[in-house]
């Protein structure tokens, strides 16, 4: 019996909860559709301020490429590439900068809130590793040291009732949403204040469905129907878009 439970641990997806202090590790598994939440923080998080990066969609450093009948709800910004391509077919419901003073200086807001959200502590922080579908996060700071996948059922960020909670999620590597897995909002959680650090690259799967606001320090590719609400923001890379549906929130 006890072999048989090892084997188990060893095969599914866990999340380790680590106080700074690396005291009273605890080990939690995910079985089946079973969710499971992670315990409140204490640590009040601020937002992370996007200043002139805040009404763009997307923002892009060496190219925007887009198929298919994409709509974008906010500006899109270009800095410092000037390759945009798809826009027809590609509906923009807001204003195009390509190496204007608003995408270099929205770039330069964006360097600045990915460096605030990447150099974010505290003594309560939470790690993640591996596939984090099928859990349920609270308010607070988290933290990855290698790649994050959403790709055994839906993530849900729960906020407990208060409509200003803020969620910063640190990526050392990548971070995937394979197709058709969802973030959930529920508690009054909104998308404003959702923060991922990504130190690599961000994929979104076939009719995924992403919330909040992703920081990459590379490229973000959004496979066909894949929806966002928030905004898209590389660093150095391309944002690629194939059919999808971005809202600026």
């Amino acid at each position: 019996m006890k072999m048989k439970k090892m084997m188990t641990t060893l095969v599914v997806a866990s999340v380790i909860l680590v106080a700074a202090c690396k005291k009273n590790e605890t080990t939690q598994t995910t079985a089946g559709s079973t969710p499971i939440v992670i315990p409140l923080q204490t640590t009040v998080q601020a937002s992370v301020q996007l200043a002139g990066a805040t009404g763009l969609a997307i923002l892009a450093g060496s190219a925007v490429t887009n198929t298919g009948a994409t709509n974008i709800t906010g500006d899109l910004g270009l800095s410092p590439g000037t390759s945009v391509g798809g826009f027809p077919p590609g509906i923009l419901n807001g204003t195009l900068h390509i190496n204007d003073n608003i995408a270099n200086q929205a770039k330069l807001d964006l360097t600045s809130a990915y460096n605030d959200a990447a150099g974010r502590t505290c003594t309560d922080i939470v790690s993640l590793s591996g596939n984090i579908g099928g859990l349920t996060l609270t308010p607070g700071l988290y933290k990855s040291t290698s790649s994050l996948a959403i790709s055994s059922g839906d993530l849900t960020l729960d906020a407990k009732g208060n409509a200003n909670a803020v969620f910063i999620i640190q990526i050392a590597s990548t971070l995937t949403a394979t197709s058709g897995r969802k973030v959930i909002l529920s508690g009054g959680a909104l998308a404003s204040n959702i923060f991922w650090q990504v130190s690599s690259s961000a994929t979104f799967g076939t009719t995924s469905v992403f919330k909040g606001t992703v920081m990459s320090m590379q490229s973000i590719t959004f496979d066909t129907g894949a929806t966002l609400d928030g905004r898209a923001l590389a660093r150095t890379g391309a944002v690629v878009m194939a059919g999808n549906t971005i809202v600026n929130q």
